[in-house]
């Protein structure tokens, strides 16, 4: 009896704070802010940043146990490009961040003066992935965002103030209401959710599979004719698969460490079910390697040293928008009224049959990512940002890659922020504005 009347006036107590005390109060469980970014990968990070740099209370979203995405889980740890024909086209928070994680491992960044032609590659930035994960989490934090690891979209309701998006957290469930929000998810999922439409090919890219090997010694082979003959026959035998097979394996017949990579076929991270079946192939393919190398003699003691979290994948679903960017308007370098940032890369779509064989840009041709391919048709107060922006194919294999995720998230968060200030949608934001915001944190805008 003693116990039921503690909690009798326990629950008494309670429902007098609420109903006598604070007026704004909310559950636990329930959260505000000006703005939602869904997904943590480089398109994320520079749209959290950047709308954390200007002030807005911001959110950012990632299932999994880390940002970077295919910089960091997927070992691409080399991101670009953000230079072209011997300038800075890409600049703002996510290139100070870029630049902040160099500097830390003490690394060197390439000569960007320096004409390099077709090798594009020259430009790109190494940088250290498990250090990006750390300085991206402290100058994040610094500038007042939230990071929400695990955490994943699960429903979404519009009102009039702008969303109400819940949340799925191990076991649990969240609730955010928010003005505006980023769908920087890779497959745009949260797009998905709020009713737009989606594209997509009957066959997506190969994905592609990083690890590290290491040997002691080197094998008795004397060119690749023998190591090409080799590989045939463990293919006959079923102890490889044709994908196994990358040029660069015959590196790794050298003694000492050496990255290796397969492609993953039909790698796709669209819905868990597919995002699973992607990695374990992925990963079983290292185990077929390995074993392969271990049939040749001298090295019998070659070891997996470590693989990536996750198989790089480079495309599934892209989201319908205002406007759909085409390849010419990607390779003539279009400028539209509402263009809000650059992007550079070759046009490089990877097959199964034939691998990659990067187009490149005329000399001086620089993309333009406008508004209008930001917005998904028929969604009001929604942006989408990265790998999932509304373009064809062969334009978001250049698209897709690190350099033009961060400009076109920065972008994204520019007219997200004003949209939020103003208490307007992002459609009637002024493009001079958002331009205004870009430059004064940075960011290069046509």
């Amino acid at each position: 009896m003693f116990r039921n009347y503690i909690g009798f006036f326990f629950i008494f107590g309670a429902l007098l704070g609420i109903f006598f005390g604070r007026t704004d109060w909310v559950p636990a469980d329930e959260v505000s802010c000006e703005i939602v970014v869904a997904g943590g990968g480089s398109a994320g990070i520079a749209a959290a940043l950047f709308a954390g740099e200007a002030g807005s209370s911001t959110i950012l979203l990632e299932a999994t146990h880390q940002i970077g995405g295919n910089t960091t889980s997927g070992g691409v740890s080399y991101p670009g490009l953000f230079h072209a024909w011997g300038k800075q086209v890409i600049a703002g928070p996510a290139w100070d961040l870029i630049l902040k994680t160099v500097k830390l491992n003490g690394g060197k960044l390439p000569d960007f003066t320096k004409p390099v032609g077709r090798a594009h590659s020259k430009l790109q930035i190494s940088i250290n992935p498990a250090l990006f994960v750390l300085t991206a989490e402290e100058t994040l934090q610094e500038k007042g965002v939230e990071i929400r690891y695990y955490e994943s979209p699960s429903s979404l309701k519009k009102t009039a103030e702008g969303w109400i998006l819940t949340t799925s957290a191990m076991g649990e469930t969240r609730t955010i209401h928010c003005k505006q929000l980023i769908d920087c998810t890779g497959n745009g999922a949260l797009c998905a959710m709020a009713g737009a439409k989606r594209l997509r090919e009957k066959e997506v890219q190969p994905g592609t599979m990083n690890y590290l090997l290491e040997t002691k010694k080197q094998p008795t082979l004397r060119d690749k004719k023998e190591w090409n003959k080799l590989l045939e026959e463990a293919v006959q035998k079923g102890t490889l698969r044709p994908e196994d097979i990358r040029s660069d394996l015959f590196s790794a017949f050298k003694p000492g460490r050496s990255s290796s990579f397969n492609y993953v076929y039909e790698a796709d991270n669209s819905t868990a079910e597919k995002r699973t079946e992607t990695n374990l192939r992925g990963r079983a393919a290292v185990l077929r390697v390995l074993r392969f190398m271990r049939t040749l003699p001298g090295l019998e003691d070659a070891r997996i040293v470590s693989f990536c979290p996750e198989v790089g994948v480079r495309e599934t679903w892209r989201v319908r928008g205002d406007y759909l960017i085409t390849v010419d308007d990607y390779t003539s370098g279009k400028v539209w009224d509402d263009s809000l940032c650059f992007a550079y890369y070759p046009v490089d779509l990877h097959t199964n049959a034939t691998g990659v064989h990067p187009k490149q840009l005329t000399e001086g041709i620089v993309p333009t990512i406008p508004l209008r391919a930001m917005l998904p048709a028929g969604v009001e107060n929604m942006l989408v940002a990265g790998r999932c922006i509304s373009s064809d194919r062969l334009a978001n294999s250049g698209l897709r890659v690190q350099g033009a995720c961060m400009s076109g998230g920065q972008a994204a968060a520019a007219a997200a922020v004003i949209a939020s200030r103003e208490n307007t949608t992002v459609r009637s934001v002024s493009i001079k504005a958002v331009k205004d915001l870009l430059k004064k944190y940075g960011c290069i805008v046509p």
